[in-house]
């Protein structure tokens, strides 16, 4: 008897010597039994299992999990390696076409010269070249007012921009009138001839000078840290007017604050102020006007300050605008 046969002959499992079934049937392949369970599934559930990798698509075998997912990976990566190589070369395509053609023509169109500042004191010292272009007309439109000492300088500009007969018209937020130094510059501006609104709040900070040039903060609202911009062109400044015409619709005229005990005609002053009112406005230094009035440099700054004080303004320049308004000086 062979080694592993059967005691009636048949090979290991009960086949035949030969390790064929008996009766000369032949022997299930591998899987079959899961080959005949998958032609018995529903249409639905087999299709979903093909889908899947889990069942091929003749229903022939069932393959493990493992080896659905490997070739799911593996139609997938030839997929997206056949959509880059497409892709890539339809690129191309445009890259060549578009090296054909001619560069753009701006005919019909206007360019707008733009200026960059990151720095404010150079936007200051930009501004300040400004004002004396100004001819007619100065909108400003401010969310914050800056420091107290920055603020007399800007006074100072403004006030001789009003007094060579520029119109001005100045909307100020609620907010930027509380700021220190803010409620005086506006009254002195206000009483030098411009016109001042205040609104709840205004969109942006803005100046417009002549409707042709437009400065405009490059942030939103009071944020300043990303600079400012310089807009050159009376297009682009047509399109800010209309900005600051609406907002200006909309706020209220400002009222004064309280009255003070600001001398408010020219008898208020005795004879010596109006003098040295009168000098100052010729533009002689302070050594000139303390040997005309034959007192001491010291003395004159100290009737200065009274004088700055009673005036209600911040600086001698204003003074002298305060002054001439007044009628104190010819």
């Amino acid at each position: 008897m062979p080694h592993g046969a059967g005691p009636d002959g048949t090979g290991p499992g009960g086949n035949g010597p030969d390790g064929k079934e008996p009766d000369g049937a032949e022997p299930e392949g591998p899987g079959g039994a899961d080959d005949a369970r998958a032609e018995a599934l529903p249409e639905d559930v087999a299709r979903w299992l093909t889908e899947r990798r889990l069942l091929h698509p003749s229903r022939a075998g069932v393959s493990s999990p493992e080896r659905a997912i490997t070739e799911l990976l593996s139609e997938h990566r030839e997929r997206l390696l056949s959509a880059c190589t497409t892709l890539q070369r339809d690129l191309r395509a445009v890259e060549d076409v578009a090296r054909l053609l001619p560069p753009p023509r701006l005919h019909g169109h206007d360019t707008v010269p733009v200026e960059f500042f990151t720095d404010r004191n150079q936007l200051r010292k930009r501004v300040d070249e400004f004002h004396p272009l100004t001819r007619h007309e100065l909108l400003a439109m401010r969310t914050t007012f800056p420091e107290p000492e920055v603020l007399e300088e800007s006074l100072v500009t403004d006030l001789r921009l009003l007094a060579r007969g520029a119109a001005c018209r100045l909307l100020v937020s609620a907010s930027a009138l509380r700021r220190p130094g803010a409620a005086r510059y506006v009254e002195s501006v206000a009483e030098a001839g411009a016109e001042v609104r205040v609104a709840a709040s205004v969109p942006l900070y803005l100046l417009i000078i002549d409707r042709e040039l437009t400065v405009m903060w490059a942030g939103l609202g009071s944020d300043r840290d990303r600079g400012d911009v310089a807009l050159h062109g009376s297009l682009i400044a047509a399109c800010f007017v209309q900005v600051f015409e609406h907002s200006w619709a909309a706020a209220s005229p400002h009222t004064p604050g309280p009255s003070t005990d600001r001398a408010q005609t020219a008898r208020d002053y005795t004879p010596r102020e109006r003098e040295v009112l009168a000098l100052l406005a010729t533009g002689a230094k302070d050594e000139s006007i303390a040997r005309r009035l034959g007192i001491s440099e010291r003395t004159l700054r100290r009737l200065m300050t009274q004088l700055v004080d009673k005036l209600g303004v911040e600086s001698r320049f204003a003074a002298g605008v305060r002054a001439a308004h007044l009628g104190l000086v010819d």
